[in-house]
């Protein structure tokens, strides 16, 4: 029998802040964003979104389940591609409208475009002007290779 994870109630200010229970706020559309980082290296490898089964699948699974927006649809990452997500911890901020997945990466990358983060080009800021093209339009600097090819994948 699989144990089903019950989340606490929002009614109290200071408990969300301070509390002990997890009460993730959903937005007006059922979700919650999710950052994923790596457990090991600290870096960022995507951003996603999850409804309520999403969440809980995740935390029952200890593999990330997004909700996919363009689909309608619960997303087990890696199904397709092979590229699990064993969630090591899982945070949630101040106001509990955000969750932090702390995972080790299983295979070559995470992002469907086949890098190893779904964050593989830098924006230029502050004095970077030689990245700007002459119509103003901002160029992003492409500063990672690909760890994958997803023809090969997907």
């Amino acid at each position: 029998m699989s144990m089903q994870f019950v989340f606490g109630n929002r009614e109290n200010k200071e408990d969300i802040e301070k509390g002990s229970n997890f009460a993730p706020k959903f937005g007006e559309d059922g979700l919650i964003p999710a950052v994923t980082q790596d457990a090991s290296t600290g870096d960022i490898l995507m951003v996603a979104y999850m409804n309520e089964e999403a969440l809980r699948q995740t935390m029952q699974k200890k593999e990330a389940v997004y909700y996919s927006r363009s689909r309608n649809t619960l997303w087990h990452k890696g199904a397709t591609s092979g590229h699990i997500q064993e969630v090591i911890e899982i945070r949630t901020d101040c106001d509990q409208d955000v969750v932090l997945l702390k995972v080790k990466q299983i295979g070559p990358g995470c992002c469907h475009a086949g890098y190893g983060s779904c964050f593989y080009r830098k924006v230029p800021i502050g004095d970077e002007t030689t990245k700007m093209l002459q119509s103003n339009i901002i160029q992003l600097d492409q500063c990672e290779e690909q760890t994958y090819d997803p023809e090969q994948v997907y």
